[in-house]
């Protein structure tokens, strides 16, 4: 399940929202759980490594695919990266073509994914996955989300975290934005990945600890970010949280003088476009997105792509702590892998 836009009561304390949901989010959980235990996980004969998490939406799921799949290449292996492609108008098999693809076609994210390997969607992960295998050779796959799917066999599942955000309620959809109940997903990942600084994560970190699962940290750079210093801007972002990119933008030393909020996955419409616009001549600033909002407008209409080019784009980097972290991840996978086969 994936919502274009959460419910707010989602992330913060418990409330009667999801008191009055909690039947709902009982057999929503049960289903869920049922997934992760009995899904028919297909074999397609070369390691998998799924970077999951445990709610909808944010995290840092695809730079930490983006980041592995560098570590995968520099150890010598043809990595190839399987999404659903969310937003996208098919349902099919397709080897994503960063040339010629649009957002609409593939998805926002398996078009940043394909900047660093082969990238393939499909509903059905495992189509996608065949996909990659006979047209790119690929003998390494990792996954961008598709943890609860339980479509492919997963030889390590790296569940990402947001430190400041962690599980919003900590309820089970729809009275919160947790996929399936947490102690079930703590008990069939491999590992925690703990992204950026803060305490909201806290309660889930310990009880991953408390099951004897490894939890590691990594932070989001930014990339060529000094040029933002000293600038008055209008940022604006449909992602899954808008907050970190304001902060990663403050940092940097921008002066945000005003914001605009979209929902995830956001296709803007001229009407959005032109009010960003005049919203910004009318008080100096300049226009200022993610990459992932800036692919959708760079491959999108003709209307589209020139509103693209009054803004700029802030670029982030995951980095593992220690850097050597990515190697190690994509070793114990092929180790997994080999256990698996010849036991």
């Amino acid at each position: 399940m994936m919502l274009q836009e959460t419910p707010p009561f989602w992330w913060r304390a418990r409330s009667w929202p999801t008191r009055l949901l909690a039947p709902a989010a009982m057999i929503y959980g049960r289903v869920a759980r049922r997934n992760l235990e009995r899904g028919e996980r297909a074999d397609i004969d070369v390691p998998v490594l799924c970077v999951g998490n445990f709610t909808v939406g944010g995290g840092g799921k695809t730079p930490t695919a983006m980041a592995l799949g560098r570590a995968a290449k520099a150890a010598g292996l043809r990595p190839g990266f399987v999404s659903r492609g969310h937003g996208r108008s098919g349902r099919g098999a397709v080897a994503v073509d960063p040339e010629h693809h649009s957002a609409g076609e593939v998805g926002d994210e398996p078009l940043l994914l394909a900047t660093v390997a082969p990238t393939a969607v499909a509903v059905d992960r495992k189509q996608a996955a065949a996909l990659l295998k006979r047209e790119h050779g690929v003998n390494f796959i990792i996954m961008d989300d598709g943890f609860q799917s339980s479509r492919l066999w997963i030889d390590y599942a790296l569940i990402v975290i947001d430190a400041r955000r962690g599980l919003g309620n900590g309820a089970v959809i729809p009275a919160g934005p947790v996929r399936a109940p947490v102690i079930d997903q703590i008990r069939l990942a491999d590992a925690l990945l703990v992204v950026g600084q803060g305490d909201g994560g806290d309660a889930v970190i310990r009880r991953t600890a408390r099951a004897n699962k490894p939890v590691f940290e990594a932070a989001l750079e930014p990339r060529d970010g000094d040029r933002f210093g000293g600038m008055r801007v209008l940022a604006f972002a449909g992602i899954a949280d808008p907050t970190k990119f304001y902060a990663s933008l403050a940092a940097l030393g921008a002066g945000i003088v005003e914001t605009r909020d979209f929902p995830d996955h956001h296709v803007f419409s001229k009407g959005d476009m032109d009010e960003l616009s005049a919203a910004a001549w009318r008080s100096g600033l300049q226009l200022v997105t993610t990459r992932k909002d800036a692919v959708r407008l760079a491959t999108g209409t003709a209307t589209q792509q020139l509103f693209f080019k009054e803004c700029e784009v802030l670029d982030v980097d995951l980095r593992f702590e220690p850097d050597s972290l990515g190697a190690r991840i994509v070793r114990d996978t092929q180790l997994a892998f080999r256990r698996r086969k010849f036991r």
